[in-house]
Parts: C-alpha cells; sequence; structure tokens
C-alpha cells in the first residue's frame, strides 16, 4: 500500500481550503491554501524536505499572508461589488405623478409604472421629462431631462 507523498497532502490540503472559502466566503482559508500550495512546491523541490519544517514555512507563509494581505484583498473585493450597472441609466421617461424634492412620485417606463426619487432633490412636475439616473432596488433615481 502506497502512501501519499508530503508534497501530495499539501496540495490536498490547499485544495481543501480554497473549496472551505468557496463554501464559507470568509476570505481567510484562500490565504492558507496559498501557504498549503508554495509548502507543497518547496517540499517538491526538497528544499524544506523535513515534516516540522513543512509546518513551521505553512504557518509562517499562512499568518503573513493574512496578515499583509486580507484587508487589501477584502477592500479590492468590496469596490468591485459596489460598480453598479444599471440597464436603465440614461433613458427617458414621463413623470405621471409629481416628485416631490423629497420623497418619492411616479413615472412612465417601458409601459408601467414605477416609483422614482429626484436625484438632485428638486421637484418635478408631472407631465415632465425625465432621465433615469440609476435603479435603487425597485425605485428609480431620476433627474429632469435638458
Amino acid at each position: 500500500m502506497d502512501f501519499l507523498s508530503l508534497p501530495q497532502i499539501w496540495l490536498i490540503i490547499g485544495l481543501l481550503m480554497l473549496f472551505a472559502e468557496l463554501v464559507s466566503v470568509a476570505l481567510v482559508f484562500v490565504f492558507l491554501a496559498i501557504a498549503a500550495f508554495i509548502t507543497a512546491i518547496l517540499s517538491a523541490t526538497g528544499l524544506v524536505p523535513s515534516l516540522e519544517y513543512q509546518i513551521i514555512i505553512f504557518s509562517l507563509i499562512s499568518i503573513g499572508t493574512t496578515i499583509l494581505l486580507r484587508k487589501p484583498v477584502k477592500k479590492w473585493v468590496s469596490q468591485s461589488k459596489q460598480k453598479e450597472y444599471s440597464e436603465y441609466a440614461g433613458e427617458t421617461a414621463m413623470v405621471i405623478s409629481d416628485i416631490p424634492a423629497e420623497g418619492e412620485g411616479r413615472i412612465y417606463y417601458r409601459g408601467a409604472e414605477w416609483m422614482a426619487i429626484s436625484s438632485k432633490h428638486t421637484r418635478i412636475e408631472a407631465g415632465s421629462k425625465v432621465t433615469i439616473v440609476k435603479a435603487d432596488g425597485i425605485k428609480l433615481l431620476v433627474e429632469e431631462a435638458a
């Protein structure tokens, strides 16, 4: 019966950590996976032959990458989530119910009535044409068309 070599075990640990990251989305297991893959490479090349040193290397790389990279990666991920896409942006609609400066009115757009809020906090009269700035949930932020 053949046993797995240490580099193979580190690769398996790395893959398990990647799977754990996909399941948890905690942004911690990915750094453990990176450390396991680096340890597997060092072990396979013979640079770190003993298990004790491999565990030390794995621990140091895990702690180092987590401390140095977690905040920047978390910030980058949250920024990419904040980028909004609105298929409605730039489209024109008709105001059917006055939109107060602070509050919501109604517009007619694509054959349906929508709740609308003035993006510039100005009153927009019924019958006016508006340009959709973006969607905010089920409400559309609009400004008076030029």
